[in-house]
């Protein structure tokens, strides 16, 4: 990472408002370092995290009458539709192949606030700016075929999501570069589904099937110039994310700190290799805690969740040096108002804990 993050605030992307100039106005205004690329559900469903990416990928249906998203390999398109993916995506990745990518764009419909926030960081220039596009696991799971079996136990299945999101965020890649080439651009994996990895769930699920795809989509994307992060809101093998070839964690500093400390001696690896954590502080999953919640209780929340590394022999100095701050998940789901408070406390707390004498490990 040739610029530093540390103690510069960003957030997950999906906000309440229903229109996109008052998020995308409310994320410059409270996360300058860092703008993120808001997902707004509430104004279309099809903004949802679980259907936002759906176009354009081989065997993805929509069944009008159970109202889902699920994978067909047995209409009469598939096997055309994926010879021609696969040949897009050899083109493109190998080649830079940079017109057909286009093939593979988020609509406006399914990104409603993309023009103006490209716009945005254009006359703005921020650092850094920051997308997402749902995670592999999470998609994979997500999704089932025609018997209701998860797409991620079909091997052909799962490389085509993998590939199609790999193509997705190539292409927030691009147009973030192509409106800001000053500002480094970071993409993030929305997971929350990994939390659910090794329970009876996902019994059968190897774990380095799951890094691999993680891994074949961060390999990519930092290939094209890209900073890496995976996002999970609920307690997960973290050594999945140290070991998916990722350059951020972020996770739910606020309840799972201490479960982070279960793998001390992976993350001390992972943050003496570059490794940054994206501490979720600010609490958007619980509504009371979050109303409740100062900038002085969040950087004594801080302060507690780091201990738990601290106190196993890690270097405060390199937590300090790969610390990010966020919510510690999307705010989709709150008021309006309370996602405005939740944005400008994690830019708050950002400050507050850069100015608080840890400005000199910048």
């Amino acid at each position: 990472m040739k610029k530093s993050t540390s103690f510069l605030a960003t957030a997950i992307g999906s906000l309440p408002h229903k229109n996109p100039v008052d998020a995308v106005n409310l994320i410059f205004e409270t996360l300058p370092d860092i703008p993120v690329l808001p997902q707004l559900a509430k104004k279309n469903q099809n903004e949802d995290m679980s259907s936002q990416l759906n176009e354009m990928i081989p065997g993805v249906v929509f069944d009008e009458t159970d109202k889902r998203w699920y994978m067909d390999q047995e209409t009469e398109t598939f096997c055309e539709e994926l010879e021609e993916f696969m040949l897009d995506y050899e083109s493109i990745v190998s080649d830079g192949d940079m017109e057909t990518l286009e093939k593979y764009a988020i609509s406006e419909e399914r990104c409603s606030s993309m023009p103006l926030f490209l716009d945005k960081i254009k006359q703005n220039k921020p650092p850094f700016v920051k997308g997402q596009v749902i995670g592999p696991f999470t998609f994979a799971t997500s999704l089932v075929d025609r018997d209701k079996k998860c797409a991620f136990y079909d091997e052909t299945l799962r490389e085509i999501l993998v590939k199609a999101l790999t193509l997705k965020a190539l292409w927030l890649l691009k147009k973030f570069k192509e409106a800001s080439p000053e500002s480094q651009p970071i993409i993030f994996m929305d997971e929350p589904t990994i939390s659910q990895y090794g329970t009876s769930a996902f019994i059968t699920v190897k774990k380095e099937d799951v890094i691999s795809c993680f891994a074949e989509i961060a390999s990519v994307l930092k290939q094209h110039g890209a900073i890496v992060g995976v996002h999970c809101c609920g307690n997960s093998d973290w050594s999945i994310i140290t070991e998916s070839g990722a350059d951020i964690l972020n996770f739910d500093g606020f309840y799972f700190a201490e479960s982070l400390g279960l793998y001390s001696s992976e993350l001390k690896k992972f943050l003496e290799n570059g490794g940054k954590i994206a501490w979720g502080i600010i609490p958007t999953l619980d509504v009371d805690a979050l109303m409740a919640a100062t900038c002085e209780s969040s950087i004594k929340k801080y302060e507690e969740a780091i201990s738990y590394l601290v106190n196993k022999g890690i270097d405060k100095k390199l937590i300090f040096e790969s610390t990010l701050i966020t919510p510690t998940c999307g705010a989709g789901s709150l008021s309006v108002e309370q996602a405005e408070k939740a944005m400008r406390l994690t830019g708050e707390l950002a400050k507050a804990l850069y100015d608080n004498n840890y400005s000199c490990y910048r």
